[in-house]
């Protein structure tokens, strides 16, 4: 009797964990519809660079700069639809060098006090007023640099996915820390380096992506765009990947993500986490996904607790692309709190 009693018993609590489970992690995350840009341009920050932009939504809305991740990766349409088109002015930019902005995979002028500033004149040549970022990875690195420059521009923060460029994080992503949960793609990244036993192996990679040699850059660029992409989603598949080069060419991405990798991103060690005062009073969510192996919910956590104005959402069954839905969900409402 007592045994059927403790079997019962576990049954009833593997029940209530599953009911629970599926109660409190959201599975629908359903978009706006697409939408095309109403206006596209290019506005030029430099003897050399030229940013390309896309206004989408209502023009007399609330302005949202969306700032893509990488660096190097660009701005796709689909990113409009994380925002009601009747209520948001949102504007999407390519950053220096990615995407349509010009010259493409240029590394000169290309730092990420000069991606703030770019920010900046955006934000200024287009008259948005105070405006809410949103961004994700690399996205949420420049939006908490933008906003600690320039906190008096910033309406709300929406990060996912924090990184902001520490050497721990930078170590996590390149040197072994993601290799606990990818351990085959972190010896074939190894394999294509000259000297694997070095801890540096962004600057290893930059040489090779800056190589006069095409087949060389070729062979570099789809290596650690493979590395990443494998395992940002929790169910990317090779094929997935493969089929993607197809369709999108991962040379600047590649090439300018090591370039700011092995200057530290150009931010002294734990400048954005110690300049947090300056965020105060400013509204920011942050969301990170529980399996997020390139940007750990650790950072996000730190980040939170150092900002007393901030909400943190953990989405338990998502890692580190928005294309998983309990991220998505948590990233619409973030939204739907600055209607």
């Amino acid at each position: 009797m007592k045994k059927h009693i403790a079997f019962v018993s576990i049954i009833v609590f593997a029940l209530l964990l599953l009911v629970r489970a599926n109660a409190v992690e959201p599975q629908k995350a359903d978009l706006w519809p697409q939408i095309d840009p109403y206006n596209t341009g290019y506005l030029k920050v430099s003897p050399i660079h030229e940013l390309f932009y896309q206004e989408g939504g209502n023009p007399k809305g609330k302005p949202v700069m969306f700032l893509h991740g990488g660096p190097g990766s660009g701005c796709f349409p689909g990113y409009f639809r994380y925002f009601n088109p009747e209520k948001f002015h949102v504007v999407l930019h390519d950053q220096r060098g990615a995407g349509k902005s010009k010259p493409f995979a240029e590394i000169k002028e290309n730092t990420t006090q000069l991606l703030v500033e770019d920010v900046e004149k955006l934000r200024t040549h287009l008259n948005l007023g105070k405006v809410i970022l949103f961004g994700g990875s690399w996205g949420s690195t420049l939006a908490l640099a933008y906003a600690e420059k320039y906190p008096q521009n910033v309406a709300g923060i929406i990060l996912r996915g924090v990184f902001t460029g520490r050497k721990s994080e930078i170590d996590h992503f390149y040197h072994g820390g993601a290799a606990h949960f990818f351990p085959k793609e972190f010896d074939d990244l190894k394999r294509v380096l000259d000297h694997p036993e070095k801890k540096n192996y962004p600057a290893q990679l930059l040489a090779k992506l800056l190589s006069p040699a095409p087949a060389i850059r070729s062979k570099y660029a789809k290596a650690w765009a493979f590395y990443e992409s494998k395992m940002s989603g929790l169910e990317t598949n090779d094929k997935e990947i493969t089929r993607m080069y197809e369709s999108w060419n991962p040379y600047a991405f590649s090439l300018i993500e090591n370039y700011y990798m092995a200057n530290n991103c150009f931010l002294k060690e734990g400048q954005l986490m110690a300049n947090t005062g300056k965020l105060a009073g400013i509204p920011v969510y942050i969301v990170n996904g529980r399996y997020d192996t390139v940007c750990p919910p650790i950072t996000a956590y730190e980040l939170h607790k150092r900002l007393k104005n901030s909400k943190l959402f953990i989405a338990e069954q998502s890692g580190h692309s928005s294309s998983d839905a309990p991220l998505r969900y948590y990233l619409l409402e973030a939204v739907k709190a600055f209607e």
